[in-house]
């Protein structure tokens, strides 16, 4: 065999146990010694053993150093294993590795942070081998098992002291205890943990090796119902260490519970116990320091005692357990004195601490001093006392108090246990063994026997477990299977418990009356010397040696009858028996009688290793029990053994990296001790001697596909690809075998595959480098000849250039020249020019203006002489008109005088006068003739009108006397009262009518102050935004870059707050909603219970979907909810129940107010009735009378109709709102907190009603007057016979009018009716108070009834619980005063606003009425009719409201909302049925029915709820409700009529405003539900997505080719790049995105929520994949870094493909992409750690470290991180203050918003499908 040189192995080292070295020249076969370098470049001399041939062990390849699976490597051996933890531990911090089934697990001595939830979240559901190693995926494998194989599984942890074997065995509970939560409400999984710190408190202590260890094994048993939620557990506990009790070691302490109750020793409840400090105690202060650093004794007791307090043991039980522990330590500093002779003692009376002992555990003192010193011994023939020396009392005293803890310990475990039982059928298990692992010591004593024994039993089961295993994996993949020889442990086991084994001779020894040690070793000698595994030391007569599976161990044969027997005195047991404590007389009781001394604990706590011996009829003082401590271990190791047998094992070896405790410290020599002794190494030898290296044909084929010829890549098979490589590649057929899904190779055979695989890459790269370097050579002399060629045109262009720039310049002086001559000739002519110019013009001017003087002359001359003639010419001219008009003047003068003296002569004559007196006498007897018809007529009037008020009067009398006898019968009290009631409101009225107009007039003159203060505010406002303007310009000036910075960090803090404020109340409503479900769940539970023994129906079934009762006007489910309740209370007795008092209270008032509330509505549902037959018989006789009138009366009955019509439902209205205005003053009343304004607006709503009343009536009797005035004008005479006939009226001896008469028959029938209204009204409310009066009294019955009730109870309680409970009442009954007293508060503060909106509403229509009454007046005035008038309805429009009945409301909801299948509406409006909802809800506003909307939109919320419950993993049903919540509260907002909402509405949206409800809560209501609906879309489609994520993101080759894989282990990816169902591509990711995306665009869901679900989904993503890489170490490489890229890169387009791009679901993704430029980064220098901290600024320091830790190589070209550069990264990010979580939380949830989208349709547009059978809708 030859080995050639650069061949890396192993060789051993005294210091570092394997050393690396190098061969630096071939070896080949014969020669003495190897040549190797060491890693310090140091050369040896290695010697090599020529006849044995033993060559140094081989090293794995580099690319296959720090793998997840030790059997992953391909060189299995001990050197290889120890190298790669150590590079895990040290380098990358990776606590735990596989071993095949094996979970290595080293200490940290360090907090880390992979325990939290996320972290327990992310190993839920995955697959063992997908993940990097932890506890969590050995419990999730055992879960997963249970569930699938239905088997019972158990996790056995093992290791040395301080290897962190419990801390292991609590993260694998803590885990089931999370994953597999109790269904119901017992919070079993809490009391599990819960056990964890009591069995700490009591049963671990501080030793050497570690500040927490288990001085007891235990086996906890977790048992799941058949869907796999922990219904209870079962703990199981192992040979106690007694002895540490009395004594400890140096640097040692006791048991952790007396120093916590040490350091709690001032608490006011442990003043009793007379405890110090620990130091004062011998018990506690052997071992020197009492404190652990880090540790708080005092805050570890208080989480002990709740601990207890979760698990039931109530507070008494804990007092007593505490006194027991305290007497122990005061029963350890009892001084015991020794007599003269040496053979007795004595302990004094006046001793403290034995009279704190004996009143702690409520003994005789007398009695327990004297047995303390003495011991009864017992013939056959007499019985006597004999005294004892001081070490035999000392000793006895030891052994008692070893006793009492023991005792006390079991007790404690067997009270855990009946708290953790539980009554339900245990469907399966998981066991976790927390048990001690190997232990070899100086002096190993009876304890490390009993150890060592229970390992070598483990590991023998471990050993077949293995070999199983292995056997199964063979004739699964069909392999020959030949017989692997491993390690039996059976001949040790043996040689232990066979018969007349060491443990029989012990307990033979035993029973000797004078047996020794040295006789039992002696006969250990004799019997055993034999035997291969036993061995005598060589200087000792005392000890044996016991050659177990892991290492020799010498054992001191003295103290081992001693431990074994355990003796207690007889004596002091009866002492602590005759207790008047119960709890320590029950300690030493019953069962444990019969074995007192017991070690082992798991006979109190288990029934399954309850171990008793009878009691013979005469025994022996001093043998108080015939089984010994090894007897009962033996037995309870054999009952573990055959559980564990039945189960499918999990192994978790733990292992100590050093003793110092120091963190991150890994001494090899310690490991490799513990590797050997927990059978790491024992797996990796079975593994090695069979085909250890396997690999599924897919990756052999990717890794290896290079080593594969071209021809034969066209096979498509690519099983027969391999085979025929293997054929090719490996000469000898017995290296590997094929099997059915896998191929197996012999260890070494990778290493050599890889070694092919290198070599092949190895001369492609050595092509590849000769061709660049030719190309680069080429490359390099085409660039120096370009550039000589350059240089030389360059050159030549220069000197070219020179010659032209010279001929250039000469050319340019000779024109310089040129040019300056030629410009001083020009010069000099211009000058000689300018001066001659200059001459000319002023002779010429000169001559010119002389000619201007002479013209300009002569024209002044001729203006002159114009004007004198003018003159002339007009004055003559005025001179002859003057002359012409006094003329005239004089002539008209003489005209006029002529004609008015002949117009005074003939007024003087007679005939004029009688010409003007023509006709005035006619109209003097005319106007006679009229005054005295006029008299005549209203005389007669005047005789109708007293004849009328005669009636009348008779009628008022009649009706007075009716009125009277009716109010005597009723009580006279009545009367007085009502007058007096008028009275107060008539002054009342009036008082309101003057604080009015005081009120208006304060109010104008505050608005004129307020208009005056505005104005001038205003002008100060101006002024101060000059002044800010100017101070703005000059702050901008000067620092503009800071105050931007500022402001934005300003506004990014303020939208955090918003946002984290928005996100904890969204968290509350998610919250809140999965309270509601688990509600919801208890009661089907609840129900079912209840109905199977008898069938009854539980009334809680009848709202079993209601709405919270947070919301105070929708919850009707109050009343299932408190006989729940009241069950509980119940079921859990009056002890639990008084906690939870104030929410049973609250419950029980709810249930009486709405009792109240149904008895109300039921007499209001009476009266309605009765006042409709009242109507009926009313109206009878009126119809009788109508028949015989004629068409007149025929008009006036139709008109009055109409009118009583339209204003009965106004008197319906207001009569609703005073008799509730009537119970919230009669309650406020009682309160004595009913506020004056509001009694005012009660009065002026009662007189608004009276005064609207009044008005109608008289409008109505108005209309008939005219109508009737108006008809007799045009009426015959022919008529007028008949009637005369028909009518007489009395007290009239002339005639009456017949229409006159009708219309006083009418008025008095009018004035009738009013009457009778009133008095019916007062009737109806007398009976209300009656009534209600009435209920009262009830209700208080009710309640004296349940307090006596409440107070029979509390006389049945203890005096300190009648305390209790009576302070608990109190303050009860004060709270719910106050809270009733909040709410009576607010609801009158929305009535008070609900009124005031009433009272404008009717003022305004009594306004309309009294303006259409003038109007119609003046028209009737106007016009006269002529012909009969009809009412006629008019035809109206769709005012886009629906009506329906009450019944119908039921059916409305279930085919609208229950029954709707979102496809039914395909090709409608979006969201039409949150339209028609809304249009229902409008009418009942419109009709003024609160109850109609309160119900409507309570049934809707509830059936919208109740369909998503039943839909809960439908997308599409999610998404449509969603979509249809969303538009409804829009609609609730755009048609609120608040002015906010209403700004993009049009004039016919406004028209469809509400008129007289405020829905804000029911707003509220709504917002809550869309995000409960909203955090359920999420939830669907993060479950239709999160399975695909992982193998899409990560494991999916989007590139192809560019992945390479590496060698796996026995822990393979089972989800790994191979062709499956479970492999999903990007493409699947992407086209589940466009379903939902096209199915909430369909259902017209808005486009800000859909932005806001894929933001969240995107986070999603992030999360999970990063959550994923930072957790596996195979994709943490270069490739998958590119392919996340990518992958990215995709969903970017998407998103920018579909327009959500703005939805800052690429910025969630920012860590990702951080984390996949991170791979792709070089990271070597200095500089490259720079740019990694400068680039990963959404990457946490923890994730940065952890990924570079986790980066993989995929071939050796690629270079590892190394540790240093990692520090450097570590020391640039110490600056960051990064959370200590390193998961994201995938599960955290953006707070959602939902932005006010109004919609442009109007609601008379829609159209109603038939599809949707709502027929029973109609249209208004």
């Amino acid at each position: 065999m030859t080995v050639e040189e650069y061949t890396r192995v192993w060789i051993p080292d005294p210091d570092e146990v394997w050393r690396s070295a190098e061969l630096t020249k071939d070896y080949k076969e014969g020669d003495k010694s190897l040549q190797l370098r060491l890693e310090d470049d140091t050369i040896v001399q290695y010697p090599i053993d020529v006849q044995g041939n033993q060559l140094p062990f081989l090293r794995n390849p580099d690319i296959l150093v720090g793998e997840n699976d030790l059997t992953a490597l391909s060189y299995l051996h001990e050197p290889a294993v120890l190298h790669n933890l150590k590079v895990r531990f040290l380098e990358s911090n990776h606590i735990y590795t596989y071993c095949g089934i094996v979970l290595v697990a080293i200490n940290p001595y360090e907090q880390l942070p992979i325990y939290g939830q996320d972290v327990i979240y992310a190993y839920s559901g995955q697959n063992m081998g997908d993940m990097d190693p932890h506890i969590f995926a050995v419990a999730e494998e055992a879960y997963k098992q249970m569930a699938r194989d239905e088997k019972n599984q158990s996790i056995i942890v093992s290791g040395e002291s301080g290897a962190g074997k419990t801390v292991s065995a609590k993260y694998a509970m803590r885990y089931f205890a999370t994953v597999g939560g109790s269904a119901s409400d017992t919070n079993i999984e809490e009391k599990v943990l819960a056990s964890s710190p009591i069995m700490e408190a009591i049963g671990n202590a501080k030793t050497t090796r570690n500040d927490n260890s288990s001085r007891f094994g235990k086996y906890i048993q977790i048992g799941f119902d058949k869907r796999y939620h922990i219904i209870g557990a079962n703990m199981r506990t192992y040979l106690l260490e007694k002895s540490r009790v009395v004594f400890q070691a140096d640097d040692e302490r006791n048991y952790h519970i007396f120093y916590q109750l040490c350091a709690a020793a001032s608490l006011p409840e442990f003043k009793e116990l007379a405890l110090t400090c620990a130091e004062d105690f011998f018990y506690a202060s052997q071992g020197g320091d009492t404190s652990i650093e880090g540790v708080d004794d005092a805050e570890d007791f208080e989480k002990t005692r709740q601990a207890f307090t979760l698990l039931g043991v109530r507070e008494s039980h804990q007092i007593s357990i505490f006194k027991i522990i305290a007497s122990i330590l005061h029963l350890g500093n009892v001084e015991i004195q020794s007599e003269r002779d040496g053979d007795s003692c004595s302990i004094s009376p006046e001793d403290e601490h034995l009279n704190n002992f004996c009143r702690l555990l409520g003994v005789e003192h007398s009695q327990m001093e004297h047995w303390l010193c003495h011991r009864k011994l017992v013939t056959t023939s007499e019985t006597y006392v004999k005294t004892m020396s001081l070490q035999q009392v000392v000793n006895a005293r030891n052994a008692l108090a070893k006793h009492i803890y023991a005792q006390l310990f079991g007790w404690i475990v067997e009270h855990i246990n009946k708290a953790l039982h539980t009554s339900l059928k245990q469907h399966s298990f998981i066991g976790v063994l927390d048990i001690y692992g190997f232990e070899t010591f100086e002096v190993n004593s009876f304890e490390q026997f009993c150890i060592n024994y229970a390992n070598e039993k483990l590991q023998q089961q471990f050993n077949s477990h293995v070999f199983k295993l292995e056997q199964e994996e063979y004739m699964k993949e069909q392999i020959p299977w030949t017989l692997i020889d491993f390690y039996d442990n059976q001949p040790c086991i043996d040689l232990i418990e066979a018969k007349l084994g060491i443990l029989d001779l012990l307990d033979e020894e035993c029973k000797v009356p004078k047996g020794t040690d040295q006789n039992w070793a002696q006969k250990l000698y004799d019997r055993h010397s034999g035997s291969q595994h036993f061995q005598k030391p060589r200087m000792s007569n005392t000890a044996f040696i016991v050659v177990h599976f892991a290492d020799k161990v010498e054992y001191l044969s003295d103290g081992f009858l001693e431990k074994n027997r355990d003796t207690v005195y007889e004596e002091q047991i009866n002492i602590l028996k005759a207790s008047k404590f119960p709890l320590v007389a029950d300690l030493f009781h019953d069962d444990k009688d019969s074995v007192p001394a017991s070690t082992t604990s798991g006979k109190s706590s288990s029934s399954k290793i309850n171990i008793r011996s009878s009691r013979p009829p005469l025994k022996a003082p001093n043998k108080e029990h015939k089984k010994t401590v090894g007897h009962q271990f033996r037995t309870s190791l054999h009952l573990l053994m055959e559980t564990l047998n039945a189960t499918t094992p999990h192994y978790v070896r733990c292992v100590k990296p050093n003793d110092k405790k120091l963190p991150f410290h890994f001494d090899p020599k310690r490991a490799v001790q513990q590797l050997r002794a927990c059978g790491v190494l024992e797996t990796i030898r079975i593994s090695a001697a069979g085909y250890p290296s396997r690999w599924a044909y897919h990756d052999f084929f990717n890794r290896y596909r290079v080593l594969v010829k071209k021809r034969e890549l066209a096979n498509t098979d690519k099983k027969a690809i391999c085979k025929s490589v293997l054929e090719s590649l490996i000469k000898d057929p017995d290296k590997f075998q094929f099997g059915r899904t896998k191929i197996f190779f012999r260890a070494g055979q990778v290493a050599y595959l890889e070694k092919l695989r290198a070599d092949k890459f190895r001369a492609a790269t050595i092509m590849i480098q000769k061709t660049v370097r030719g190309w680069l050579q080429r490359v390099k002399y085409r660039r120096l000849k370009w550039a000589t060629l350059t240089l030389q045109r360059y050159c030549r262009g220069y000197l070219a250039r020179r010659l032209a720039e010279h001929l250039r310049r000469t050319h340019a002086a000779v024109v310089f020249q040129k040019q300056y001559r030629m410009r001083r000739a020009r010069l000099a002519y211009q000058r000689l020019r300018r001066a001659a110019l200059v001459i000319q013009a002023f002779v010429r001017g000169t001559f010119v203006r002389r000619i201007y003087h002479q013209v300009l002359r002569e024209h002044k001359a001729t203006i002159i002489q114009k004007h004198v003639r003018g003159w002339m010419a007009r004055r003559r001219f005025q001179q002859l008109r003057g002359a012409a008009i006094v003329i005239q003047c004089a002539f008209r003068r003489l005209k006029a005088k002529r004609e008015l003296k002949a117009l005074k002569i003939e007024a003087r004559s007679a005939e004029h006068l009688k010409r003007l007196n023509v006709g005035m006498e006619n109209k003097v007897v005319q106007l006679q003739r009229k005054i005295d018809d006029q008299n005549k007529e209203f005389k007669t009037l005047s005789e109708q009108l007293s004849a009328v008020t005669s009636t009348y009067t008779m009628e008022v009398e009649k009706l007075k006397k009716e009125l009277g006898h009716y109010q005597q019968s009723q009580g006279e009290d009545g009367s007085l009262r009502l007058q007096e009631e008028v009275e107060t409101l008539r002054t009342e009225l009036e008082r309101a009518h003057s604080e009015r107009k005081i009120l208006e007039d304060a109010h104008t003159r505050e608005n004129d102050e307020l208009r005056q203060r505005v104005a001038d505010l205003e002008q100060e406002n101006a002024l101060l935004k000059e002044e800010k303007e100017q101070l703005n310009n000059q702050i901008l000036c000067q620092s503009k870059d800071e105050f931007a910075q500022n402001s934005v960090k300003e506004n990014l803090l303020m939208k955090k707050e918003l946002e984290e404020e928005r996100s904890r109340y969204q968290n509350l409503v998610k919250e809140y909603s999965r309270l509601e479900q688990r509600y919801d769940n208890l009661r089907d539970e609840m129900t079912i219970i209840k109905q199977t023994p008898g069938h009854r129906r539980n009334p809680s079934n009848q709202s079993s979907l209601e709405s919270d009762s947070n919301y105070p006007s929708i919850s009707t489910s109050e009343v299932g909810d408190t006989e729940d309740a009241l069950q509980q209370v119940e079921e859990i007795g009056l002890e639990k129940a008084a906690m939870d008092m104030t929410v049973f209270l609250k419950l029980q008032k709810r249930v009486r107010e709405l009792e109240q509330e149904r008895k109300k509505m039921q007499t209001q549902l009476e009266k309605r009735e009765q006042q409709d037959s009242k109507k009926v018989q009313v109206d009878q006789p009126k119809n009788d009378i109508d028949v015989d009138q004629d068409a007149d009366l025929a008009y006036n009955s139709l008109k009055r109709q109409e009118l009583e019509s339209e204003n009965k439902k106004l008197k319906n209205e207001l009569n609703e709102l005073r008799k509730a205005m009537a119970d919230q003053a009669t309650q406020s009343d009682s309160t004595h907190s009913s506020p004056d304004s509001y009694s005012l607006l009660l009065n002026q709503l009662k007189l608004a009603n009276e005064e609207l009343e009044v008005r109608k009536e008289e409008v109505l009797i108005l209309r008939t007057q005219i109508v009737s005035a108006d008809q007799r004008r045009l009426a015959g005479k022919s008529t007028e016979p008949n009637i005369n006939a028909r009518t007489s009226w009395p007290n009239s001896e002339k005639h009456v009018d017949q229409e006159d008469a009708i219309e006083a028959y009418h008025g008095v029938c009018q004035t009738n009716r009013l009457l009778e209204a009133q008095l019916q009204a007062q009737s109806r409310e007398h009976e209300e108070e009656v009534e209600h009066l009435k209920a009262q009294v009830e209700a208080l019955k009710e309640e004296m009834d349940k307090q006596q009730q409440a107070f029979c109870q509390t006389l049945l309680l203890s005096p300190e619980a009648q305390v209790e409970f009576g302070v608990q009442q109190e303050i009860t009954r004060l709270t719910n005063e106050n809270l009733d007293l909040k709410e009576l508060v607010e609801k009158l503060e929305k009535n008070e606003k609900k009124l005031k909106k009433q009272l404008k509403i009717y003022m305004k229509k009594v306004q309309d009425l009294e303006a259409a009454q003038a109007l119609a007046q003046s028209e009737r005035k106007r016009h006269e009719l002529n012909r009969q008038v009809t009412v006629q309805r008019k035809e109206k429009d769709f005012q886009g409201m629906l009506e329906y009945h009450k019944e119908d409301e039921a059916l409305l909801i279930r085919n609208l909302v229950t029954d709707l299948k979102p496809q039914m509406l395909a090709g409608t409006v979006p969201c039409l049925p949150a339209y028609i909802l809304y249009m229902c809800i409008r009418h009942a506003d419109y009709i003024n029915d609160d109850v109609k909307v309160h119900s409507l939109l309570t049934s809707t919320i509830n059936g919208i709820k109740k369909v998503l419950k039943k839909h809960n993993e439908n997308f599409e049903m999610t998404s449509f409700w969603l979509s249809n919540t969303c538009r409804l509260l829009h609609c609730l907002k755009q048609y609120s009529g608040d002015e906010g909402f209403m700004t993009q509405n049009t004039t016919k949206q406004n028209e469809h405003c509400l008129k007289n409800f405020d829905l804000t809560e029911y707003r509220q209501v709504l917002s809550d539900l869309s995000i409960q609906i909203y955090q359920q879309l999420i939830k669907i489609a993060e479950g239709v997505l999160q399975p695909m994520i992982v193998s899409a993101m990560l494991e999916n080759e989007s590139i192809q080719g560019l992945s390479g894989v590496k060698p796996t282990g026995y822990r393979k990816r089972t989800s790994s790049m191979a062709d499956g169902d479970n492999s999903y591509c990007l493409e699947a990711v992407i086209r589940q995105m466009n379903s939902f995306h096209t199915v909430m665009c369909d259902q017209g869901l808005d486009p800000e929520i859909i932005l806001q679900v894929f933001k969240q989904l995107f986070y999603m993503i992030n999360a999970v994949t990063l959550n994923n890489l930072l957790l596996r170490k195979d994709v943490c490489s270069w490739s998958t870094g590119m392919q996340l890229r990518y992958n990215i890169s995709q969903l970017e387009e998407w998103l920018r493909g579909r327009n959500l791009h703005q939805s800052g679901a690429v910025q969630t993704m920012e860590p990702l992409i951080q984390a996949a430029q991170l791979l792709q980064l070089k990271k070597k220098t200095p500089e490259d750690a720079e740019a990694i901290c400068s680039l990963c600024t959404s990457l946490s320091t923890q994730q940065i470290v952890k990924i570079l830790n986790l980066y993989t190589p995929l071939n050796e070209f690629e270079e590892r991180v190394t540790v240093g550069f990692i520090r450097t990264i570590q020391a640039q990010l110490q600056e960051r203050n990064d959370p200590q979580q390193l998961l994201l939380d995938f599960k955290h949830m953006f707070p959602v918003l939902f932005p006010f989208n109004p919609s442009s349709l109007t609601m008379d547009s829609i159209h109603i499908p038939a599809c949707l059978n709502l027929e029973f809708l109609n249209e208004v």
